[in-house]
């Protein structure tokens, strides 16, 4: 939602282009993220000790609203959108597609490739999966948690508001436009488990795909009741997801 309205001020008010809009906007929603870690999660973890875990998603929940109601308040219920990003269409065979659909999923495979080899081929990176590993073994080694989590979080923020600047001509901006995507997310993350960066990728796939069938063969509607049949039957023969390992992992802070 934020990615959105960033990406929209920018585009509208700024007169950035494509690539600009897209820039702001990543670059907004890290800040909001990084700044969201230190003031409010940092502490959570500083006097909630092991409790802090299961805290995060009711202290998440009412973030959010307080943010949908904030861009309510401050530009209120309108839907804010752009005729076009890029512009144009592109010609695939006998298929004629919006240039902004084709870069949103070329924009989307950049960024899921940078996020790839910044978690696999970089210090930092290894950092990150040692601390969602084994968060004590990864103070023995000298890895600052506070920072980790920050930029952790930091840096999930961004890769959502750049798919709202993305999805601007699509999705236009409005204070409830995360929900969807939202439960999206979280139908893929039941899927293929949590942490499974590569999984996603084809939990994503299947999720559209199997929404789409079921428009085409069932009618509208019936997209989210089959999604949430195939993640409820998931959830009771295979909690950890369809490529998810042992699910939990014991923090520092429990120890």
């Amino acid at each position: 939602m934020l990615g959105a309205y960033f990406g929209f001020f920018a585009f509208t008010s700024l007169h950035l282009g494509p690539i600009g809009c897209i820039l702001v906007a990543g670059l907004g929603t890290f800040l909001v993220g990084y700044l969201t870690e230190k003031l409010v999660f940092l502490q959570m973890r500083k006097y909630g000790r092991g409790d802090w875990v299961m805290n995060t998603f009711l202290v998440t929940v009412g973030i959010s609203v307080v943010l949908q109601n904030l861009a309510k308040l401050l530009w209120t219920a309108n839907y804010r959108g752009i005729p076009a990003l890029w512009g144009g269409v592109a010609k695939i065979g006998t298929l004629t597609i919006a240039v902004d659909r084709v870069m949103a999923l070329v924009i989307a495979v950049i960024a899921i490739a940078f996020l790839w080899f910044f978690l696999e081929k970089t210090k930092v990176g290894r950092a990150i999966r040692a601390v969602s590993q084994n968060e004590a073994g990864a103070m023995l080694l000298g890895i600052n948690l506070k920072n980790i989590y920050a930029l952790t979080l930091a840096v999930g923020c961004a890769m959502a508001g750049i798919a709202g600047a993305c999805l601007l001509s699509v999705t236009p901006a409005y204070p409830t436009v995360g929900l969807v995507p939202l439960y999206k997310a979280w139908f893929v993350v039941i899927l293929v488990g949590m942490g499974n960066v590569e999984g996603s990728i084809v939990g994503g796939l299947l999720v559209g795909l199997l929404e789409t069938v079921s428009y085409y063969f069932l009618g509208a509607g019936w997209q989210d009741s089959v999604s949430l049949l195939v993640i409820a039957l998931i959830l009771l023969f295979k909690p950890s997801g369809l490529f998810g390992g042992k699910a939990g992992v014991q923090t520092a802070w429990e120890r």
